[in-house]
């Protein structure tokens, strides 16, 4: 015989993305050589591995929330009246990068950016125009912003109060997630303690002020974009949320008396059964986290709540179609996670801002899974597969594996400030990117099943001179008619609450209440800290 013609001493070895070897059959004898059955419990029980409610969907669906916003206020209001027509239940706010970077449109470096990914927001009048006849009790709102977050908190809480709302019942949340940040997106602005103190801030002033408002969403997101795998997604995210938890408790603040709204964000591109089994392990070693090591007594203090359906790095320029597809089997698998959220992408991502004929196809996938599919009617449908079983104790072991790690290197923060974190994550995306290019890692109509076919024509949203001009313009309107006075005073305050290491959201909502800018308050800030400077390793 011919050495290809020789039998085959057994099915290929496949190992997962995140370095766990898959066999080809899977009994009850692996699930007690990976762990056993201990944590798997009931839902709405400790560990939560099965959800964090008794019955889950089958009460209440899950939120469909899409990522949202473009041009100005006006524009974007126009798009949240039309989701909402159709059945969105939530809002997920996007930002501009002059706003998210600290920068008001007027400003020389936000030329050419106002409005093109996200909304422009100067001054609170924006906010005014932006929410206009939104039920903030029925549609709650995520403000996808960091390290701008604490003036735009300011600015929602700020609004809603003005309309009469009462902030000790207000829900929403803000992604405020600045650590992850420095890892992945790079809209930072601040020094890495003064912004970890900032994210306190806003804790500590929500905790007390507007309790049911999730001032954090721990974004392990985009640090899974930025070339992360599943279980270091997870990971590092639970360490960034000690992070600001360990802050805030060295302010002399219980753990149960903010814990419960910590939230998190995380990514489901890939393979089902790996995303599935990360979620499920992770909602049980976050409620451990914060029982054994934390002493938290209350069980919303434990639970992992979580918004998840994006998975934008699995979408495709080629074949664009695929992307509705794909989108499908991400919210299938948010679906069988057990999220609270979904903000599933749209098919037209990979290349422009969503349009309202993409954004309605991905709300009407998740409608499907609810209405057609039977996604909602039992709690954790996946539970007792012997797979799905032993990879989530498997999972769980390397999520701890790697926090173990990081504690042994120094801590998130130490690693992140020396760009540790993000020497790694960017070396794996160099490595995940060699390996699609020469076809060792399969991506359908990238490097197999490509066609000649000429791909459609895409509808890409467009950027108008004219809207920037009129934003600079509304901005230049609104500091015309505010109190001087009443801003300079406003500004003096959050200088000097700076310097003096008070909490600084009080201040900042008294200047935004003053229609001071979003750059001037940044201006401010980074007058007393400073601006981050990247760290550059190779």
């Amino acid at each position: 015989m011919k050495p290809k013609d020789m039998p085959q001493d057994g099915p290929r070895p496949i190992v997962n993305e995140s370095g766990i070897a898959i066999k080809p059959l899977y009994s009850a004898a692996d699930v007690e050589a990976s762990g056993g059955t201990a944590m798997i419990g009931l839902p709405g029980e400790y560990p939560f591995t099965r959800g964090i409610h008794p019955l889950m969907y089958r009460k209440q669906p899950w939120t469909m929330r899409q990522y949202t916003g473009f041009g100005n206020a006006a524009d974007t209001n126009k798009r949240f009246h039309y989701l909402i027509a159709n059945g969105q239940t939530g809002l997920n706010v996007a930002f501009d990068l002059p706003t998210q970077c600290g920068l008001d449109s007027d400003d020389p470096q936000a030329e050419g950016e106002i409005g093109r990914v996200g909304m422009a927001v100067d001054t609170l009048r924006d906010f005014e125009v932006a929410f206009e006849g939104v039920d903030l009790d029925r549609i709650t709102v995520s403000l996808t912003i960091n390290g701008a977050a604490a003036i735009l908190i300011a600015m929602y809480l700020a609004m809603a109060e003005k309309r009469g709302y009462d902030l000790a019942k207000l829900r929403g949340t803000a992604q405020n997630d600045i650590l992850k940040e420095f890892v992945g997106r790079g809209t930072w602005i601040y020094p890495v303690e003064p912004s970890i103190r900032l994210v306190g801030d806003t804790i500590e002033y929500c905790a007390k002020h507007a309790p049911k408002y999730s001032p954090v969403s721990v974004c392990g997101y985009h640090i899974r974009e930025s070339g992360a795998d599943p279980a270091q997604e997870m990971a590092y995210a639970f360490c960034i949320a000690q992070a600001y938890a360990d802050d805030v408790i060295r302010r002399g603040l219980p753990v149960d008396e903010f814990a419960g709204r910590l939230s998190f964000n995380f990514n489901c591109f890939g393979n089902i059964f790996e995303q599935v089994a990360k979620f499920r392990a992770g909602r049980s070693l976050w409620a451990k986290i914060m029982k054994e090591k934390y002493g938290a007594t209350k069980p919303g203090s434990m639970w992992m709540r979580m918004i998840a359906g994006g998975g934008g790095g699995g979408l495709t320029f080629e074949q664009p179609e695929l992307n509705i597809v794909r989108g499908a089997y991400y919210a299938l698998i948010c679906a069988l996670a057990g999220t609270q959220t979904m903000a599933l992408c749209c098919f037209d991502e990979a290349y422009t801002i969503p349009s309202e004929y993409a954004q309605r196809i991905s709300l009407r996938t998740m409608q499907l899974l609810i209405e057609e599919m039977g996604l909602a009617e039992t709690v954790d449908p996946l539970a007792g597969s012997y797979y799905v079983e032993t990879l989530t104790n498997q999972m769980r072991g390397r999520m701890e594996a790697i926090m173990s790690e990081v504690d042994a290197q120094g801590g998130i923060v130490k690693l992140i400030a020396e760009g540790a974190i993000q020497a790694r994550v960017s070396s794996q995306a160099y490595q995940r990117q060699r390996e699609i290019e020469e076809g060792r890692f399969r991506k359908v109509g990238v490097n197999c099943y490509r066609t000649e076919e000429k791909t459609p024509e895409m509808e890409f949203h467009p950027y108008r001179d004219d809207d920037a001009r009129a934003q600079i313009q509304s901005l230049s309107k609104v500091r015309a008619e505010r109190d001087p006075a009443r801003v300079r005073a406003a500004l003096a305050r959050v200088q000097a609450d700076a310097r003096s290491g008070a909490n600084l959201i009080p201040a900042i909502v008294e200047a935004v209440k003053a229609y001071a800018s979003v750059g001037e308050i940044s201006a401010v800030l980074v007058g007393v800290y400073g601006r981050y400077s990247e760290p550059v390793r190779f």
